[in-house]
């Protein structure tokens, strides 16, 4: 359980429930071939990963709300990587929380550092869409420039250090990310190739 009373998704009693092939059980307690990696995972050694990371991530929130709280409002530039820190481990937070009640979905169980993976790349996407004004975030003041630019420079230092991971665990990421984009051009050029056997067809009266 997380220290905010949230409970496991997959309890051991809904386990015991769900048929399929993926999902074993053996001296270890229940375990699963993840969706991503096809690797074994036991439920509740990653479930006790994210209960680990999530009380290291709520005392680094706690330091960084009393820092900023301390620091000096003409102090701009320390304000906003404190800032920058708060909102990136805000988001693990957020991540932690999702994944962690998740009972539906099972690809929400992978391995730790593919789970450092996807936080990394949705704190990405997060500090993108900051960055085109398309979210409201409380962190962010009327001149974001130093938050967005700290974002960039400290992400990864930052979540290394609250995983515990070695830098080599976030170059694992791009498998999954080169996979995504290899088959998004399989189907970009599929597409193609179609649009122009159609044209084709059109301008010969085919169709």
């Amino acid at each position: 359980m997380l220290t905010n009373g949230i409970k496991p998704g997959f309890s051991d009693d809904k386990l015991k429930k769900i048929k399929d092939p993926k999902i074993g059980r053996d001296d270890s307690g229940y375990y699963i071939y993840t969706t991503n990696e096809n690797v074994k995972v036991y439920f509740g050694d990653y479930y006790g990963f994210l209960e680990k990371t999530e009380i290291k991530a709520q005392k680094a929130l706690a330091d960084l709300r009393k820092k900023i709280k301390e620091c000096p409002v003409d102090y701009e530039e320390t304000l906003s990587y404190l800032r920058a820190k708060k909102i990136i481990v805000e988001q693990l937070l957020l991540n932690i929380y999702k994944y962690y009640s998740d009972s539906v979905n099972l690809s929400a169980i992978m391995s730790p550092w593919c789970f450092g993976t996807v936080v990394l790349e949705k704190i990405e996407i997060y500090k993108d869409k900051l960055s085109k004004g398309q979210i409201h975030d409380p962190n962010i003041p009327d001149y974001p420039y130093f938050v967005l630019r700290y974002i960039d420079e400290i992400y990864k230092a930052v979540l290394l250090e609250i995983f515990e991971f070695p830098d080599k665990a976030f170059s694992m990421r791009w498998q999954y990310t080169e996979l995504l984009k290899r088959y998004s051009k399989v189907l970009s050029n599929i597409n193609m190739s179609l649009q122009s056997v159609v044209m084709m067809l059109k301008n010969s009266g085919g169709i």
